[in-house]
């Protein structure tokens, strides 16, 4: 039972790391700058200091279909270390090492039971409120663009 239970709080804690990753991850580093700035950070230390490389995008088409290899994407990483021992891991596309830093950095704060809460009311949530926002306006955009097209009957004849 016990055993039931651990698996299901550390199934909990990944899916939360990974609502945190996916805010992240589509938030500007300006963004993410500024919002941690308003916390009072703890002392941390770079595990992995930024750095870029490549990953091999795979695709399948429709779907369902046979995996092939579509191309590489630049990505940039980081590992950061609480003095309180939380480590945090971060991932972005691109060459912006300094995100992927701060990204570790929220990856480890969120695991802090001390910051959890600071890091969601203050960095998270205004994140996911500029995000949903641009993301209605761009549907608001598209829909303006949107051109409904129709069969007009033809009489007989």
């Amino acid at each position: 039972m016990a055993s039931s239970e651990s698996s299901g709080n550390q199934n909990a804690g990944q899916a939360q790391r990974k609502a945190v990753m996916a805010v992240l991850a589509h938030a500007d580093a300006a963004e993410i700058s500024g919002r941690l700035g308003t916390i009072a950070l703890p002392v941390h230390e770079n595990l992995r200091e930024p750095e870029n490389g490549l990953v091999m995008v795979r695709g399948r088409v429709g779907g369902d279909g046979a995996a092939f290899n579509l191309g590489e994407a630049t990505v940039s990483r980081a590992a950061v270390r609480l003095s309180t021992g939380e480590v945090g891991f971060g991932y972005t596309l691109g060459r912006d090492g300094e995100k992927a830093r701060m990204i570790a950095l929220c990856d480890a704060l969120v695991q802090s039971d001390e910051f959890a809460g600071a890091v969601e009311a203050k960095v998270l949530a205004p994140l996911r409120a500029a995000i949903a926002s641009r993301q209605s306006r761009k549907a608001a955009e598209t829909a303006a663009t949107r051109v409904d097209f129709y069969t007009m009957v033809r009489g007989e004849g």
